[in-house]
């Protein structure tokens, strides 16, 4: 069955061609005008993934994506802007966003960057250098389910939260810069990122993970290096 992808876009030019380059590749689409609509459908109907401009007439994309994420929504949410500025990237970033694109920007990269949003949402991961389950203490990481568990309680990670684990626990003490984490959970030739994106990311699997965020005992930084995870 075909993925059914939302695009939230109130340029009609610009969704257009997405929604036209999306169907050349199979894919089920909806075109919502603004926030409103695209939260009524997201709510009601779980697409599997999220196309979405910040600017939008009245509720903007922000917020959009704050009540999307509030309902329990782990769709992967791609953010369309059309002004570069670190400021509302790390914002789409803290808010739940899995990627952003700076518009102008070409149909072909944003076809890549959706196939690997959704590969690493919904795909098998499971792989021989990890195997199908990490442990770690108390901590349980499901490649195949993707299923993150502490103790009995699970833990809700977005999809790039989860490939951020996977990396580093799947081989423990390996010390990974945050360029190589950018590249692993990025898996698209064309990287404009930048790698301090990375490190609101960990922020946040610290928070969800750690007993003491700021004294980690699972995801440990390496200073002037980048980040490892703890030996078992």
């Amino acid at each position: 069955m075909s993925a059914t992808i939302l695009v939230v876009e109130d340029e009609y030019a610009v969704a257009r061609g997405v929604e036209y380059a999306l169907q050349q590749e199979g894919y089920l689409v909806v075109v919502a005008k603004n926030a409103e609509e695209g939260l009524v459908y997201a709510t009601q109907q779980a697409p599997d993934l999220v196309v979405l401009d910040v600017r939008l007439p009245g509720m903007d994309g922000f917020e959009m994506l704050r009540r999307l994420r509030a309902t329990g929504s782990k769709a992967p949410v791609l953010f369309l802007t059309a002004r570069d500025e670190e400021f509302d990237k790390v914002i789409g970033l803290e808010l739940g966003a899995d990627d952003y694109m700076t518009k102008p920007f070409g149909l072909r990269e944003l076809m890549s960057r959706i196939k690997a949003l959704l590969r690493r949402a919904y795909g098998d991961l499971a792989d021989a250098a990890g195997g199908r389950v990490i442990r770690h203490h108390d901590l349980l990481i499901d490649l195949e389910r993707r299923r993150v568990s502490r103790g009995s309680n699970r833990v809700s990670l977005t999809a790039t939260e989860f490939e951020i684990l996977r990396h580093l626990a799947s081989r423990p003490g390996r010390v990974y810069s945050r360029r190589e984490l950018l590249e692993l959970v990025r898996d698209y030739e064309a990287l404009d990122q930048d790698e301090k994106t990375i490190n609101v990311h960990v922020s946040h699997l610290r928070e969800k993970l750690e007993d003491d965020p700021s004294d980690p005992s699972f995801i440990l930084t390496v200073r002037g290096a980048g980040y490892a995870f703890a030996e078992r």
